[in-house]
């Protein structure tokens, strides 16, 4: 899957969208805190695998985060990504759990080509993607959140599941 040209433009509808550590000049603490355990538990290596990460550690923010689990690749090379574990405030936002359904079945965000374009940045690259997203939900509701994309790999060079934390704008009112 080819980048849009509009990658890293800001947009009503489309994402802003990060892959250095620039974002962390005007990101929420709450995504700065997940970001910087990851980046701790990764060491030297390019990305850590699941075995490092440790719930226990970042307690306050299991309820936004998903962890998606990369199956293979289908006929066009794209992934094929299913949610392993969703957090309560995601199954909250979405109105249903969409633990063991493929990403395509149970997305939340600006459309399917665009939460799969992230995804498949992360996967490909190997890298983080912070990202600013605007998006109306199925009931017509307007959302704005941050998210971070973070990916995790059993042998160091393959993403095997991505790590994410998603923070609606409105989340920032309750810190």
């Amino acid at each position: 899957m080819a980048l849009s040209e509009d990658f890293g433009k800001p947009a009503r509808n489309r994402p802003r969208r990060f892959t250095s550590r620039t974002f962390l000049e005007d990101c929420p603490d709450r995504i700065a805190e997940i970001f910087h355990y990851w980046d701790r538990i990764r060491r030297d290596r390019r990305m850590p695998c699941r075995a490092d990460f440790d719930p226990a550690e970042v307690v306050r923010h299991l309820p936004s985060i998903l962890l998606i689990d990369v199956e293979g690749v289908d006929d066009r090379g794209c992934a094929i990504l299913r949610y392993r574990v969703v957090g309560t405030e995601e199954v909250r936002l979405r109105d249903h759990d969409p633990t063991g359904k493929l990403v395509s079945e149970g997305f939340l965000g600006p459309s399917l080509e665009s939460v799969m374009e992230a995804y498949e940045l992360v996967r490909r690259e190997r890298c983080f993607l912070y990202e600013e997203i605007e998006f109306a939900t199925p009931t017509g509701v307007w959302r704005r959140e941050y998210g971070i994309l973070m990916p995790l790999s059993e042998d160091g060079q393959t993403v095997t599941q991505i790590l994410v934390y998603s923070l609606p704008r409105d989340a920032l009112d309750e810190d």
